[in-house]
């Protein structure tokens, strides 16, 4: 039986690397970790520093050399750049996770940078946002490394991941796809609700889904996809263009896809409105304030 991982880089101390770093060392793991971000001392992944005891290194190579195990939590348009910044680092036979939200092109991309040095790469689709089972988190994993990868993880905790494909990209053309529902729902809820609460009628238009899509308290779930949006807009709207990119390399023109990337990103310049997420009206209300700039322009809905 193989043993298991010992010494863990993280490249990227974001939500994720931060995440997952603090229970790679309570599982007793090495962590050491990079970040661009570490150069700026007032950067949030260097003030999670004094929190998560990973081993900060000034460079990626820095980071990687004599790990066993190497984990890739950066943003979408970054994970090519990542894949190749710890290339001069990484010894022959180290494994590396790819966590990242991006096409199958992208991640067939990033496993031949690292396999073409002698890496193993195991690309990973994580199912559900990683807060609440943390490195327990559902994922999806691919590749002809993955098998291997597993038997050596599970001791440090990744017990929600589990083999999906020999073939680099299904994972995450399944998560991709999964987004173009997910995220393009949050979207037009967004856009649906602020333009129902302009003429008075979002309580109407939400009570009649109700009689199409029996999802339970419509009210509660226009509340939490829309305040994700406002929440996470940015990252979201990033990994809705790689979503665009994973459809565009089916052959289809994204346009749905590509029309939610840029509700999302809007919706990420909306954020105060969040303080008042706990009422629908008066979420609309600040998000149709900031909009304008009038804290008039939104009617009280109709009674």
């Amino acid at each position: 039986m193989s043993a298991g991982f010992t010494r863990i880089a993280l490249i990227g101390f974001g939500e994720v690397g931060q995440t997952l770093g603090a229970d790679l060392l309570a599982a007793g793991a090495s962590v050491s970790a990079y970040d661009p971000l570490f150069g700026n001392s007032n950067s949030v992944p260097s003030r999670a520093l004094t929190k998560i005891r990973v081993v900060a290194q000034k460079t990626a190579p820095e980071a990687v050399r004599d790990a066993d195990l190497v984990i890739s939590a950066v943003t979408a348009a970054s994970d090519l750049d990542a894949a190749r910044s710890v290339v001069s680092g990484l010894a022959a036979g180290t494994f590396y996770l790819d966590v990242n939200s991006v096409s199958p092109g992208m991640k067939r991309a990033c496993s031949g940078i690292i396999d073409g040095v002698g890496g193993r790469y195991v690309e990973a689709a994580v199912m559900t946002p990683i807060a609440p089972k943390r490195i327990a988190s559902s994922m999806l994993l691919g590749g002809p490394h993955a098998a291997d990868f597993i038997t050596r993880a599970q001791p440090l905790g990744f017990s929600g991941a589990k083999v999906f494909s020999q073939i680099i990209g299904q994972a995450s053309a399944t998560k991709m796809c999964r987004s173009v529902i997910i995220k393009g729902t949050e979207a037009l809820l967004l856009e649906s609700m602020i333009a129902a609460r302009h003429y008075g009628v979002e309580k109407t238009v939400l009570d009649s889904l109700s009689d199409l899509m029996p999802v339970g308290d419509w009210d509660r779930l226009a509340r939490y996809m829309i305040s994700r949006a406002l929440e996470h807009g940015t990252r979201r709207a990033e990994e809705m263009r790689e979503s665009a990119k994973t459809v565009a390399e089916a052959g289809l023109a994204p346009l749905m896809t590509a029309a939610t990337a840029e509700r999302e990103d809007w919706a990420a310049a909306q954020k105060d409105a969040l303080a008042h997420m706990d009422d629908l009206g008066a979420l609309l209300d600040a998000i149709r304030s900031h909009m304008t700039g009038d804290a008039q322009a939104a009617p009280k809905a109709a009674e």
